[in-house]
């Protein structure tokens, strides 16, 4: 498995079509966040903005080998490890972006409430924001297995498919990345820092059973 997911990055990194979905991150963060704002209102945008990124990061690992290619990882590798690979790729990547961004998010904010009325302690605030980050970017993990290759094999349907979800994913009641982001909006208010580790297991629970679903359909033949 080592190996895959070292070959699966190799393909993630030199194909440079990560540039776009962290390109968009960025540009999120630099309209969503601003130097003196409260910090878990800016980390909550943050972890938000994360998802359909970590949804698109998926597609992009998934779709990234030629059908020729693919075929001989599975034939070698089996289909489940050759599909779970890349959407582990995927899951790291967008680890990592939430991470930094939840670094440099408290670093240009203000440790304050709402209201400006309540000091709020940067680094609790911090592991607050990097909890709502994962929640976010596993449940973003699930909307991108089950929107992408081999669950959705049209770029006509799994693109809208993926940017609906995406958006429900963040607005629903009963979302794991809604309750974590709306933690972060009530600490804020009130200074009190959140634990978001209820949105964070719901998270979890889903991203492994939107996994196991698209690896299960992983045997059926080359993306269209």
């Amino acid at each position: 498995m080592t190996a895959l997911l070292r070959y699966q990055t190799a393909l993630l990194l030199r194909s440079q079509r990560w540039l776009p979905p962290v390109v968009l991150y960025a540009a999120a963060l630099g309209i969503g966040v601003q130097g003196g704002q409260p910090v878990l209102d800016s980390l909550g945008w943050a972890a938000a903005v994360l998802l359909p990124v970590a949804a698109w990061l998926v597609r992009i690992c998934v779709t990234s080998e030629p059908a020729a290619a693919r075929g001989c990882v599975s034939a070698a590798r089996g289909p489940v490890r050759a599909h779970l690979a890349p959407v582990l790729v995927a899951l790291a990547a967008a680890i990592v972006l939430g991470a930094t961004a939840t670094v440099a998010v408290t670093l240009i904010s203000d440790p304050v409430s709402t209201g400006h009325g309540t000091r709020v302690p940067p680094l609790p605030a911090a592991g607050a924001g990097l909890l709502a980050a994962l929640a976010c970017a596993l449940l973003g993990t699930a909307v991108g297995a089950l929107t992408a290759w081999p669950v959705l094999r049209s770029p006509g349907r799994a693109v809208p498919a993926l940017l609906l979800a995406a958006l429900l994913a963040l607005v629903a009641s009963g979302s794991p990345a809604r309750a974590a982001v709306s933690d972060l909006v009530a600490g804020s208010r009130s200074g009190d820092v959140p634990l978001p580790l209820l949105p964070l297991a719901g998270a979890a629970v889903v991203a492994v059973a939107a996994v196991a679903a698209a690896c299960a359909l992983g045997s059926r033949g080359p993306s269209a």
